[in-house]
């Protein structure tokens, strides 16, 4: 079960990245959609991972 759930979450990030892209390339109103809603995600996901300093990793003062 665990397997299938992962593999879900790997295509859907690498359909993720293809539509990126391919909005950066001129396609279609769809793909600049998704391609919107990856990046946010992945921003999310790189601003929890912070620890709540919000410094970005700037580990060594």
């Amino acid at each position: 079960m665990i397997l299938i759930l992962l593999s879900a979450v790997l295509i859907l990030v690498v359909g993720g990245c293809v539509c990126v892209v391919w909005a950066a390339r001129g396609g279609p109103r769809w793909t600049r959609v998704v391609a919107r809603g990856t990046l946010l995600a992945g921003e999310l996901t790189r601003s929890s991972g912070r620890g709540g300093n919000g410094r970005g990793g700037d580990a060594d003062d």
